[in-house]
């Protein structure tokens, strides 16, 4: 396994709460790592530290072999692209528009717009579905549609690693799958994909590196289908569960065990 981003003993926290502490992390060349756990347990922490969002009070985040913190923001955009929570649109902007702003960590005072960048556009659009949506405004969208239209600008970096927190988060079960199904593809064209989700059985079908927090720390990574046990779920979640084979994927699926059920 080779890895082009990793944390070593890395510490994270806002102001003086601490959320994650001494923690490593590598994360495997050409995966799909997707990390779970519950709510507050530092999983958009680390990933805010991945995306230099968040300054480590201690530790470090490599890429390619150098410090985060030594990046040029311009370099490091052109490295690591970053779908967060949220995002709001500028007023009255079309979808071409937006998505072409995913080419300015391309551009420079001797390099404007130009071919290239029209085409890395057009291929982002068309991967993400929004290629009849491209004159319209952002904010006539649909949820789904404006999700698809983010992911799209993130595309347009032409990024070798792309992270993605809670991208399926307010969507439908519909979008939720479409959106899974694209970053799997994504994966499969050599991205290499960190994203944060709620959803168990959603990482468990997609993943193919897992890792499971809890309180600031990694509980377990590996395989989905070596490490996702119903002891591992009720450890992470306090959750009493069974895990069956998914009959249509293969891979583990979560069945809570309700009061009725136990």
């Amino acid at each position: 396994m080779t890895t082009s981003l990793l944390t070593r003993d890395i510490s994270l926290g806002y102001g003086d709460r601490a959320i994650v502490s001494g923690l490593s992390l590598e994360v495997p060349d050409d995966s799909f790592t997707i990390i779970i756990g519950p709510n507050a347990c530092g999983k958009s922490t680390l990933l805010r530290g991945f995306a230099r969002l968040l300054r480590p009070t201690a530790g470090t985040v490599l890429l390619d072999g150098r410090e985060l913190a030594s990046f040029a923001p311009k370099d490091i955009a052109r490295r690591l692209g970053l779908l967060p929570q949220s995002s709001i649109a500028p007023d009255g902007i079309r979808v071409a528009d937006l998505v072409g702003r995913g080419r300015f960590p391309h551009q420079s005072a001797w390099r404007t717009w130009s071919r290239a960048d029209d085409h890395a556009v057009s291929v982002a659009m068309a991967a993400t579905g929004i290629t009849d949506l491209s004159s319209r405004l952002v904010d006539e969208l649909s949820g789904g549609q404006r999700q698809r239209v983010w992911v799209a600008m993130a595309l347009a970096q032409q990024t070798k690693h792309l992270l993605l927190d809670e991208p399926t988060t307010f969507l439908d079960i519909a979008h939720q799958i479409g959106l899974m199904e694209l970053f799997a593809d994504l994966h499969r064209d050599g991205t290499t994909l960190v994203a944060v989700l709620h959803d168990l059985n959603h990482a468990a079908r997609y993943a193919t590196h897992l890792v499971a927090m809890r309180e600031g720390a990694i509980v377990a990574q590996g395989d989905p289908r070596e490490i996702i046990t119903a002891e591992l779920v009720e450890a992470v979640y306090d959750l009493p569960c069974r895990v069956i084979t998914d009959p249509v994927a293969g891979t583990p699926l979560v069945l809570p065990l309700g009061g009725r059920t136990r």
